[in-house]
């Protein structure tokens, strides 16, 4: 599974893992509905996959990054 369709990316927290996040193309950007906290944290995010910073996402998607 690579990141190749923009159906996933990987959100960089503060303290520096990666966490995998499932993005719905067919909402809007601010709509924190729009990203889904799917994966396990990582230490390095895949090389296909493209990578978000935490505060480009709503406040609840990035209270959730912190739950993983």
């Amino acid at each position: 599974m690579g990141g190749k369709h923009g159906k996933y990316v990987y959100v960089r927290r503060r303290d520096g893992w990666y966490v995998k996040v499932r993005v719905l193309k067919s909402r809007d950007a601010s709509d924190p509905s729009k990203y889904i906290v799917v994966g396990p944290k990582r230490r390095e995010a895949p090389i296909t996959f493209e990578v978000l910073r935490e505060d480009e996402l709503p406040d609840e998607v990035r209270r959730a990054l912190y739950l993983v």
